[in-house]
C-alpha cells in the first residue's frame, strides 16, 4: 500500500500541479485508512485487500468518532480518486469506492458581511508603512476576490495598475486575470513607496518588515487587528472577504459565470456556495424580472 499511494501522491504533484495542502490532505486521508486497514486486517495491506465493505467500516468507524459528514465525504473522495487512479494504471480490476454513496452533508451558507461591513473594515486610519499595508492588502482581497495564497503568492510584474488587472495563479497552477477598482489601485500606489522603504528582496507585492514575502498568518493577523480596532466579534477570515466579493457583485446584478471565472471556480455549484443572496433581494429580483409577477 505504502508504494501504491508513494505513486499516486507523485502523480497528482507532477502531472496535476497539486498544492501542497491537497497534498498533505491526500496524504493524511491515506494514512489513515492504511492504518485502519493493519488494525483490521492484523498485518501491512495490498491495495487489492480493500473492498467496498471494509471502506464501509472505515467510514462507520469515523462516524462513531464524531467525525463531521463533510470530513467523512471528503475523505471517501480521496478513496475515490486513489483508487481510480490504481485502476486507471491497471493495478487493479475495479474502483471499490465507486459504488459508495457519500454522506449527506448540510449546505452551510458562509459567513456573511454588508457592504457597510466591509467598508468599515477596510478604512484602516493612518499613514504609517503598516497602516498602507494593511489598506491595501485588505483592499485588493475584496477587490478581487482572490484566495488569501493567491495574494501572498503576487509578484509586482503580475500586477498592471494602469489597466486595473493582476494576473493570479490559481489552484492546479491555472491562470487567471482578475480587474480590481479605483479603491484598490489607489491603496497600492499609497503603499509601493513603503514596500520600497523595506528594502526588497523577493519580486511579491506584498512584504514584511525584513522584505521578504507576507506569508498567509501574516494577511490573518492583519485582519484580526482590524477586528480587534473596530470591536467586531464576528468570524472573519480572508476567505469571508472573498464570500462577499462574489455576494456583493451578485446582488447588483452580475452574472453568476461571470462570478465564477473570476473566483476561479471549476464548477458552478462551488460558486454558489459562495453567495448569500437573502430572500427579499431574491424576491425584489423575481418581481422586477418575471412576466407574470
Amino acid at each position: 500500500m505504502n508504494a501504491a499511494v508513494a505513486a499516486f501522491l507523485r502523480h497528482l504533484d507532477r502531472e496535476r500541479n497539486a498544492s501542497p495542502h491537497t497534498l498533505r490532505a491526500y496524504g493524511e486521508d491515506l494514512e489513515q485508512f492504511r492504518a485502519y486497514l493493519r488494525e483490521e486486517l492484523g498485518r501491512e495491506a495490498r491495495p487489492q485487500d480493500a473492498d467496498h465493505l471494509l471502506i464501509r467500516g472505515f467510514l462507520a468507524r469515523l462516524h462513531r468518532q464524531g467525525l463531521k459528514k463533510s470530513s467523512a465525504a471528503r475523505k471517501l473522495a480521496t478513496l475515490r480518486t486513489f483508487f481510480r487512479y490504481l485502476t486507471r494504471e491497471g493495478l487493479l480490476e475495479r474502483n471499490p469506492a465507486r459504488p459508495i454513496a457519500s454522506p449527506r452533508t448540510e449546505r452551510r451558507l458562509p459567513p456573511h458581511l454588508s457592504e457597510a461591513d466591509v467598508a468599515a473594515l477596510l478604512a484602516v486610519p493612518g499613514d504609517a508603512d503598516a497602516c498602507l499595508r494593511a489598506r491595501a492588502v485588505l483592499e485588493l482581497l475584496y477587490a478581487t476576490g482572490i484566495r488569501c495564497g493567491e495574494l501572498v503568492g503576487l509578484d509586482l510584474d503580475a500586477v498592471d495598475l494602469p489597466s486595473g488587472l493582476v494576473r493570479v495563479l490559481g489552484k492546479g497552477s491555472k491562470e487567471r486575470i482578475v480587474p480590481f477598482g479605483g479603491r484598490a489601485r489607489e491603496a497600492l500606489v499609497a503603499y509601493l513607496p513603503a514596500r520600497s522603504r523595506t528594502r526588497p528582496r523577493t519580486p511579491a507585492v506584498f512584504l514584511n518588515v525584513r522584505g521578504g514575502r507576507l506569508t498567509d498568518r501574516s494577511i490573518r493577523n492583519i485582519l484580526s487587528q482590524r477586528l480587534k480596532a473596530l470591536a467586531l466579534r464576528q468570524r472573519v477570515s480572508p476567505h469571508t472577504l472573498r464570500h462577499a466579493f462574489a455576494t456583493h457583485l451578485l446582488e447588483r446584478g452580475a452574472d453568476l459565470r461571470a462570478i465564477q471565472e473570476l473566483l476561479g471556480h471549476a464548477s458552478l455549484s462551488t460558486t454558489q456556495r459562495y453567495t448569500h443572496v437573502d430572500a427579499r433581494h431574491i424576491l425584489e429580483i423575481y418581481k422586477k424580472s418575471h412576466p407574470r409577477a
